[in-house]
């Protein structure tokens, strides 16, 4: 069979999608070691400060987090055919059989894979919405947690998630959407390169994908 490459990611998503990777496992660390430092605490009389250090690398990684869902939001309206969110929801008579197929094909019941769509199958496109939708209160929670003497952040802050006990509570339990968001993302990219030809792990370096050569 003879495929043919077709320029799929731009590179502002590319940007995006490797900035979100970097900010999440920086903010993974640096959070574990705030919530429960595992340092002696006899060094921060010693000039080095890791608490301090911590903070200010979560906070700097939670920008770079922040940055990286806002460009994300513009291209799911300015971006490319494939990353606006019209074609990650299942609104039209293609992306609803996308759907089912895809359902078929990760519950094991079809082999079928539907060779037509280049971007994200739909089921993967809803997830990511999901995705897009609890990064916006992890980030509120976060400003609302790194910024007390912001009016702004405190007022919001308390109408979403009260005090600010119940914040760090809340921003921590969405801590671990990311981290099993991340290992199921992993495994089902690695899923589908090995069931697949159309270059989905070598694509967010390259912007590249793969299809039978004739398909429209």
């Amino acid at each position: 069979m003879i495929y043919e490459k077709h320029y799929v990611w731009s590179i502002l998503l590319r940007l995006y999608h490797w900035s979100l990777v970097s900010s999440i496992v920086t903010l993974a660390i640096t959070g574990f070691y705030i919530n429960s430092p595992w340092t002696l605490t006899t060094l921060e009389g010693t000039g080095l400060y890791p608490m301090l250090t911590m903070r200010n690398i979560h906070g700097l990684a939670g920008y770079l987090f922040t940055a990286a869902i806002l460009v994300r939001l513009f291209l799911l309206l300015c971006g490319n055919r494939h990353e606006r969110i019209l074609d990650m929801l299942p609104v039209t008579s293609r992306n609803i059989r996308n759907t089912s197929t895809t359902f078929y094909s990760y519950s094991y019941i079809s082999d079928y894979h539907d060779h037509e769509r280049l971007g994200h199958n739909v089921i993967a496109g809803m997830i990511y919405i999901l995705t897009l939708i609890v990064a916006l209160f992890q980030m509120a929670s976060g400003f609302y947690l790194r910024l007390p003497e912001s009016v702004f952040w405190q007022k919001w802050g308390v109408t979403l998630f009260g005090t600010q006990q119940h914040a760090r509570f809340e921003h921590h339990l969405l801590m671990w959407y990311f981290i099993i968001f991340a290992f199921i993302h992993i495994y089902l990219v690695i899923w589908n390169d090995v069931k697949h030809s159309d270059g989905i792990t070598s694509s967010i370096f390259t912007g590249n994908k793969f299809r039978p050569r004739g398909i429209k």
